[in-house]
């Protein structure tokens, strides 16, 4: 995923549960940060889904990730109140 001013890898180890690392965490994170959090999954419709989870900081963050044209759409709200609005790109990582 990259957003411009965040990049980070998303594995999604169940429907329920996926590990989050930063590998730029620009002026919101430190790079190499990682954390397994819960999530809730929704379809939208074929190759599109909205994913939300809460991480262990109080940040909450909702994705509409659109796999098919690779574009994500990413709001989140920090602990401290402050309110991001992202979009950037998304694809699969190659092994």
């Amino acid at each position: 995923m990259d957003v411009g001013v965040l990049k980070t890898e998303l594995f999604f180890e169940t429907d329920e549960s996926m590990v989050f690392t930063v590998i730029d965490g620009g002026s919101l994170t430190k790079d190499g940060y990682s954390e397994r959090v819960e999530i809730t999954i929704a379809e939208v419709r074929a190759q599109v889904y909205m994913i939300a989870w809460k991480e262990i900081s109080g940040a909450t963050v909702t994705h509409v990730e659109d796999h098919k044209k690779g574009i994500i759409y990413s709001n989140a709200t920090l602990p401290d109140g402050s309110f991001y609005t992202m979009k950037g790109t998304i694809s699969p990582v190659q092994d």
